[in-house]
């Protein structure tokens, strides 16, 4: 095999761990699952890494207990982390709130690519979930669902765009973490 990664033949790449280039990792149900570890910010590294510890799929939280972990991935600086959190409460949550959960999720992400620098993407995801949030919170009459600030926090995410696409820099994602249940931001 030469070397430009590539494959000829019947010879088979493998990597630096000897899992073979190209297999999908799988989870004991056969769905394809990155196994390569994760950083603060949901970005994959190397197999030989040691990465932070991911969130749980599919955890069953009620709201309650959905924004506290999830203001606490925030505070630590892991926006992508929190964004699973609200994932898996739009997954399971009651039909008339998924658009709650998915523009929190939406924010949250906002904010991780804010944090890895893609200043389009995290500006545009900023905006949008701070719509979507609104939107939801005027449909169902909740100004204040489970106590989440919405005017808050569309404040803060169209501040928070404004900023990114103003200035281009990469953002500290626990120094620039929303309050979810009032104050808008620290």
């Amino acid at each position: 095999m030469s070397g430009t990664g590539r494959t000829s033949g019947t010879e088979r790449a493998t990597g630096s761990e000897g899992r073979a280039v190209g297999r999908r990792d799988r989870d004991e149900e056969g769905r394809a699952r990155n196994a390569r570890p994760r950083d603060g910010l949901g970005r994959p590294l190397p197999y030989d890494t040691e990465g932070v510890e991911r969130q749980p799929e599919g955890v069953v939280r009620g709201p309650e207990d959905t924004v506290a972990e999830a203001q606490a991935l925030l505070d630590a600086g892991k926006p992508f982390h929190a964004h699973e959190v609200f994932e898996d409460a739009w997954k399971s949550g009651p039909d008339g709130e998924r658009a709650l959960w998915r523009g929190l999720a939406q924010l949250a992400v906002g904010l991780t690519h804010a944090a890895r620098g893609n200043t389009t993407g995290g500006a545009r995801l900023l905006r949008r979930g701070a719509g979507a949030v609104e939107e939801w919170a005027a449909g169902a009459g909740e100004p204040g669902p489970y106590g989440i600030d919405v005017p808050g926090l569309g404040v803060w995410a169209r501040e928070l765009a404004g900023v990114v696409e103003r200035d281009g820099t990469v953002v500290d994602a626990g120094a620039r973490a929303p309050r979810l249940r009032g104050g808008g931001s620290e």
